[in-house]
């Protein structure tokens, strides 16, 4: 493919994406190519208890569940950081352009090569950006700078410091210095014409927007930045300035849940507070149904309050499930799909508790969204063993995710320590803990010095 050919295609990739274009109402309801129903899903496990779902169980029925949206927009490079490309990036150059040298030294013939001492004419230079215009003859060398264009019929490179000049005209080479090819970079040696530079499903950071600038790329498709409407639920809750009546609390959840969904380059809807009140509170999923593909409720799903809500959720003509999760924090959990207006929304119904909700969002909904914004392979967060600084209490049954302070013992081994109380509401153990300490399903207690699995904070919070 020539370098015209592979413009083309870019060109075509944009052109073919015009007619999906981001639509001027949000959410319609066929930019989700759904092809199954929650029932469905479910229907497939013979092990499928909702009063005792294990981690792993949810995560697979989401994942499953979850279908990309599929509306799509052209940005300039700078404003695609953290987006997720909508189409594949195709090369539409050699990189390099042109075979270049790897370092400074001198450009000569492999043919020239000897098993013994030679001395070479210098008969120009090259530097980059500017190439050296003659051809390279037997016994003859070109003083040549990283970066530069070979010269024509040179196709080795030997290092400055392998060398010694026998005068200002001619190079000595010692014998075996190098052989031939030595420290020449091909042309496409990295990315040929027309080969996949970025595949589409990327999500782009800094190194990439380097990369679509050095191929000439101005304009990329990209999936269009995910909805996502939350509320918290409760009579108890007051927003932060407001005053703090007896017996109520500040909302933390939509903070972290901002917070959360701001890292995952989301557009965020925040509706506030939302009291415990059927009427109310259908109006505000009504509401963010319309303008948002997903749902985000923290509180409000406990066995007492779950009775209206089913009821609800069946007026939205929802496909809501309700669980009890075998994790700690964080048990009760809803999930599904409502409607309203002909307008579907994902739902994730996470708990009240400030820890039990982050915690959630981390290993439920965030790979959930991910999948919905088009992003490709979602892979899990990944897990480092380290070793445990003191007993953990744990029984099997259930999965933990307990906050944890990673550091380097004095033999420069890691090792992770607790934050000390656990307790589902005690946001400050999110807030001092570097890592989460996820003890398995069916793992037991764990002593000091045992190895454990912990997921770093880092790139994350």
């Amino acid at each position: 493919m020539n370098l015209r050919s592979a413009y083309l295609l870019n060109q075509q990739n944009l052109d073919a994406l015009d007619d999906e274009a981001e639509p001027s109402t949000p959410t319609d309801a066929d930019e989700y190519k759904t092809v199954r129903n929650l029932e469905d899903v479910i229907s497939c496990l013979s092990d499928y208890d909702p009063e005792a779902v294990p981690v792993s169980q949810a995560q697979d029925i989401i994942r499953t569940f979850v279908q990309p949206i599929h509306a799509i927009e052209k940005v300039a490079i700078r404003s695609a950081l953290d987006r997720v490309l909508a189409a594949d990036i195709m090369s539409p150059i050699n990189v390099p352009a042109h075979d270049n040298s790897a370092m400074d030294g001198y450009a000569l013939r492999g043919a020239d090569l000897q098993n013994e001492d030679r001395v070479f004419k210098i008969v120009g230079k090259a530097f980059a950006g500017h190439a050296y215009d003659g051809t390279v003859g037997p016994g003859e060398c070109v003083r040549i700078m990283t970066g530069a264009v070979m010269p024509r019929g040179c196709d080795t490179v030997v290092p400055q410091e392998f060398t010694r000049e026998a005068s200002d005209t001619h190079m000595r080479l010692p014998a075996n210095a190098v052989k031939a090819g030595d420290n020449r970079r091909l042309a496409g040696e990295d990315l040929a014409i027309g080969s996949v530079a970025l595949p589409k499903g990327r999500i782009v950071r800094p190194a990439d927007l380097g990369l679509m600038a050095s191929l000439g790329v101005a304009e990329v498709a990209v999936q269009r930045r995910l909805r996502v409407a939350f509320f918290s639920t409760g009579d108890e809750l007051r927003s932060v300035g407001e005053p703090l009546d007896e017996g109520c609390v500040y909302d933390s959840n939509r903070y972290t849940l901002y917070g959360m969904l701001h890292r995952l380059g989301c557009d965020i809807i925040d509706m506030g507070v939302v009291p415990d009140n059927p009427v109310t509170m259908e109006a505000a999923f009504r509401q963010a149904c319309e303008h948002a593909d997903a749902v985000i409720t923290s509180g409000g799903i406990s066995v007492g309050d779950a009775d209206y809500t089913r009821d609800m959720m069946a007026a939205l003509g929802g496909e809501v499930l309700f669980w009890k999760l075998g994790m700690r924090p964080g048990r009760p959990m809803a999930f599904g799909r409502i409607t309203s207006g002909g307008r579907p929304a994902y739902l994730f119904g996470l708990p009240g508790n400030p820890v039990a909700v982050m915690v959630s969002f981390y290993f439920f909904v965030r790979d959930a969204l991910l999948r919905m914004m088009g992003a490709s392979a979602v892979a899990p967060l990944p897990l480092l063993k380290v070793r445990s600084k003191a007993n953990i209490r744990k029984r099997p049954g259930r999965t933990e995710f307990q906050r944890g302070i990673l550091s380097h013992a004095d033999d420069d081994q890691q090792e992770v320590l607790l934050t000390g109380a656990q307790g589902s509401g005690i946001l400050r153990s999110m807030a001092e803990a570097n890592c989460i300490v996820v003890l398995g399903h069916d793992q037991g207690e764990v002593k000091a010095g045992d190895m454990v699995d912990v997921i770093l904070f880092h790139g994350l919070l």
